[in-house]
């Protein structure tokens, strides 16, 4: 998924999503371990995604001291 479209997103869907990458990434992992991954790259795919996700949530975050970064 691209970024661009992520950004489209609500913060309550990107959690969603990320709920989902997260199940993703873990079956994607078992299944690796347990040879039976046939695309390799899947998983790869499946880390940046996720990497997207958090990216983006941690960007709509508040600063923690209150200023904003723009000033």
């Amino acid at each position: 998924m691209q970024a661009k479209e992520l950004r489209d997103l609500s913060s309550d869907e990107l959690r969603q999503k990320r709920t989902e990458c997260k199940e993703e990434l873990f079956h994607l992992t078992l299944r690796r371990a347990t040879g039976q991954l046939e695309n390799p790259m899947k998983l790869r795919q499946s880390r940046r995604d996720l990497a997207r996700v958090e990216t983006i949530l941690g960007e709509r975050r508040p600063p923690k001291n209150g200023k904003a970064t723009n000033e």
